[in-house]
């Protein structure tokens, strides 16, 4: 599957972007999502995720509560709604796909196959 992310920007602290990822190429219901940003100077970490159907979701502890991931599988689209930003979460967002669903590694980016290609987010202080 292909991935295309999309709807970074620069924004104040507090403010809110949202994010979008459209997949190509397979059948997008048949991937869990997730997403993932990195930071200059620092790895990869983890965001937050959604199963084939939308059903289950999981957040890093830092964005609980802020951030929320959705899908639309007829429109092959994940979402990451992030509101209350933080200076903190500047960072390049890169979404990524995975045809397994397992609780226990969802987190790690291994074990996702295909990666999109990483939409700037700028929080100003």
């Amino acid at each position: 599957v292909q991935l295309q992310a999309s709807g970074g920007g620069l924004v104040q602290t507090g403010g809110s972007l949202r994010l979008s990822c459209a997949g190509s190429g397979r059948t997008f219901s048949n991937y869990v999502m997730g997403w993932f940003r990195q930071a200059p100077g620092k790895e990869r970490e983890f965001v937050a995720a959604i199963s084939w159907s939308g059903g289950t979701t999981h957040y890093a502890d830092s964005v609980k509560g802020r951030f929320t991931i959705s899908r639309d599988n007829a429109k092959n689209t994940v979402y990451l709604q992030m509101d209350s930003l933080k200076p903190d979460d500047t960072a390049v967002y890169y979404c990524s796909a995975d045809r397994s669903y397992s609780p226990t590694y969802i987190a790690q980016p291994g074990i996702y196959d295909y990666w999109g290609q990483g939409t700037l987010v700028t929080v100003s202080s």
